[in-house]
């Protein structure tokens, strides 16, 4: 039986994103988020015959894409995991690691997915079928208190409270099962001219809390200094504030929240050093791939 390839768009920053890994010939590489592979295929490309690239991917579909290398290795899972199966193939340290972080344009424009805003679909939204919560579970099942902060938290939504009353009512009535019941149930917040930019901030409040995107990215960049080899480079692309803020703020802080320590002199030790200013997409990039439109790429390397 033939496989059938999912479709993938370009991948975003795509020169500039391996680029900013300063790819050695007989390095080791990671790609967290393999997707249709183009990101991959171009570290590969930079690879002599005694490098290694390992990729990691949770979505199901997005396996079959495996390339036949024999330098390659795809790992079908989160990448939260990145050191515990690094580890099983023997691999402790690594010269740079590129994670192109949020949704595949697969995964938006496969309708049964649920994760567009185009589509009426069964609410899903799970990156991998081994996740045990969907979107369904957050809209029928989350308190009132929880669904106000993931609409608040993950979406900005100004009026987090009001929606998540009106969802909790709406669904005492009868569960709120697809996308299109979702529109219907939140049709007051919805006005003509604002429609799908608040649909979307909905949209990517329920996605992050079911892939418990935030956790995982906090997760991984914890793990990132000590998988690096001194001077081993991140090379990271971000989709929204959420997930560029936790980049930005660990490679300058080491750490999420609050201020670091200082030593006498004033300074704070940190483990990872920006390189270069904040990259985002061309003009050019933008027309020709629109999902580029809110990529910002951050490159740090390993002290």
């Amino acid at each position: 039986m033939q496989k059938t390839f999912p479709m993938y768009h370009n991948p975003v920053l795509l020169k500039e994103s391996v680029d900013g890994l300063d790819v050695k010939k007989s390095g080791v590489y990671v790609d967290v988020t393999f997707g249709g592979g183009g990101h991959s295929k171009e570290i590969l490309r930079r690879l002599g015959s005694q490098g290694r690239l390992f990729a990691f991917d949770q979505d199901e579909e997005a396996q079959v894409n495996s390339l036949e290398d024999e330098r390659f290795t795809l790992i079908g899972e989160n990448f939260r995991y990145i050191t515990q199966f690094l580890k099983f193939y023997g691999i402790r340290k690594i010269d740079g690691i590129l994670a192109d972080f949020g949704v595949s344009s697969h995964q938006f424009d496969k309708a049964e997915r649920g994760f567009s805003t185009r589509f009426d679909a069964d609410l899903d939204m799970r990156m991998s079928n081994k996740n045990t919560l969907s979107a369904y579970e957050v809209v029928n099942n989350y308190s009132f208190d929880d669904l106000r902060r993931v609409l608040f938290d993950y979406g900005d939504l100004r009026n987090a409270n009001a929606m998540a009353k009106t969802v909790v009512n709406g669904r005492e009535e009868n569960k709120i099962k697809t996308t299109e019941g979702l529109k219907e149930v939140l049709a007051k917040f919805l006005p003509e001219h604002k429609k799908h930019k608040i649909l979307a901030q909905i949209y990517q409040a329920i996605r992050i809390e079911v892939n418990q995107e935030i956790e995982v990215i906090k997760e991984f960049l914890e793990q990132v200094p000590g998988l690096l080899e001194k001077g081993g480079r991140l090379s990271a692309i971000s989709y929204h504030s959420l997930e560029d803020r936790l980049v930005k703020r660990f490679v300058r802080a080491g750490q999420f929240e609050g201020e670091p320590e200082k030593d006498f002199y004033g300074n704070i030790d940190v483990p990872m050093k920006k390189v270069g200013p904040l990259i985002v997409p061309s003009k050019e990039e933008i027309r020709e791939n629109n999902r580029a439109r809110s990529a910002k790429l951050r490159i740090a390397e390993r002290i």
